[in-house]
């Protein structure tokens, strides 16, 4: 069996809930205190589809309109997982902004990408309903999941459709994401 490494970056608005879905993911715990991130990468070796990946997750600080995406948070990732939390539609409109941002740093019409809505425990805060989530992801063509990284719902799925959304666009043998193509001037 051989082994495909593949990196898959989490972007977001600041205390959506980023680190919490990676830690949870990754080491099957709930973190509750926030502590902004500056920026670490987490790896897990997953099977999926009879495949084995060694995946780094890559946990961005918070974005907001005014944060420039970073050439390391294009080149040589395969994947994103953009998250919101809703109960905040602040955080939901900076998905598209952030979606758009990659497409232009990378020159490409469409990344491997999975929209993900945190939080949905906190049901009677919530700013943001399910179908404008998938609505978002339907008009950008990505994978749609409503995730609570306390409850631990969805959040395998969260990088399951990550990888799938890889795998649609690189084969299984091919390790260099199309993201290498970005050049810095």
């Amino acid at each position: 069996m051989s082994s495909n490494k593949r990196r898959i970056a989490v972007l977001g608005s600041r205390s959506v809930g980023k680190s919490s879905l990676i830690i949870q993911y990754c080491q099957n715990e709930f973190i509750d205190s926030y502590y902004p991130t500056i920026e670490s990468t987490f790896a897990k070796t997953v099977k999926f589809k009879n495949v084995e990946y060694d995946v780094d997750i890559i946990d961005t600080a918070g974005q907001d309109e005014f944060s420039l995406l970073n050439s390391k948070h294009a080149i040589g990732i395969h994947g994103y997982v953009l998250v919101y939390s809703v109960n905040s539609r602040n955080s939901f409109d900076m998905i598209q902004i952030i979606y758009d941002k990659i497409i232009s740093f990378c020159g490409v019409a469409s990344i491997p990408c999975v929209i993900v809505g945190s939080k949905s425990d906190l049901e009677a805060s919530r700013q943001v309903n399910s179908e404008e989530g998938k609505r978002l992801a339907g008009e950008n063509h990505t994978a749609f999941v409503e995730t609570s990284a306390k409850l631990n719902e969805n959040v395998a799925k969260v990088f399951e459709e990550c990888l799938e959304e890889i795998e649609k666009r690189v084969p299984n043998n091919e390790a260099e994401p199309p993201a290498s193509k970005c050049w810095i001037m």
